[in-house]
């Protein structure tokens, strides 16, 4: 499509895909708005990971931009825009988890997701090693692997939402990284070097795209959670009573 030949072209869909979510984060019974501080910090949190993670893959060339769909301003290789997309996807993505968890809260979970969790896990990781000659493979398998491990430590409950969480986070999944992948545009906005990966693809997405999509969710969500439940009521508290001892008067 011609019209969408523009050099704003990955800013705009970033700018869409977090405008309804940031919009609704207001909304009265929701108050998405109230949980910025533990979002915050997970996607930080995140950030340490991924951001280094895409600074060393685009050096090597086993995923770059293309120039015609970006504004030009790097920071450490990275286009701002690929900057904007790890806060701007995992913000929808977390905002839909707080939605599927207040109108539709997970009770108690018999079946043993623990126990599916591993076994995933160990096939998950299976692949990484199998592939380990495809860079992108290789890292990203046994990354998400190792982490589905660790996720064994949690509830019942918060290893269910997760998955309920990613699975619904497909549908935007599939039409932003579709998009991103080139299904409507003439080019691909990220072009990947498919020496380093399996070269299978889903549409125009490449297979790996989709673990990578889980762990970068997963590591947020598991984060933002911890922090909700252990941390972020302290930390409220005590930044509430700096702001009221600096309000009184004083003597």
């Amino acid at each position: 499509m011609d019209w969408l030949d523009t050099r704003y072209y990955y800013i705009l869909l970033m700018l869409l895909s977090i405008s309804f979510p940031l919009l609704r984060s207001f909304e009265h019974r929701l108050r998405f708005y109230n949980n910025w501080f533990a979002l915050a910090l997970s996607i930080t949190i995140m950030m340490t990971i991924f951001i280094p993670w895409d600074i060393i893959f685009t050096s090597l060339e086993i995923w770059y931009f293309n120039d015609r769909y970006i504004l030009g301003y790097k920071f450490l290789k990275l286009p701002l825009e690929e900057w904007m997309f790890f806060i701007c996807i995992p913000y929808s993505c977390i905002f839909i988890h707080e939605v599927l968890n207040y109108f539709f809260p997970l009770k108690k979970i018999r079946f043993k997701i623990h126990r599916w969790t591993r076994w995933v896990a160990l096939l998950i990781l299976l692949i990484g090693v199998v592939f380990w000659n495809k860079m992108y493979t290789c890292v990203c398998f046994i990354l998400c692997g190792g982490f589905l491990i660790l996720c064994q430590r949690n509830s019942n409950l918060l290893l269910t939402s997760l998955y309920r969480t990613y699975l619904v986070c497909l549908i935007p999944f599939f039409i932003v990284n579709g998009i991103l992948t080139g299904s409507i545009t003439n080019e691909p906005i990220v072009i990947y070097e498919d020496f380093h990966n399996t070269t299978l693809r889903i549409l125009t997405i490449p297979i790996e795209d989709f673990i990578y999509c889980f762990l970068m969710l997963g590591l947020t969500i598991w984060t933002y959670e911890s922090l909700k439940q252990k941390n972020l009521g302290f930390l409220q508290g005590f930044l509430r009573s700096g702001r009221d001892s600096n309000s009184r008067p004083h003597a």
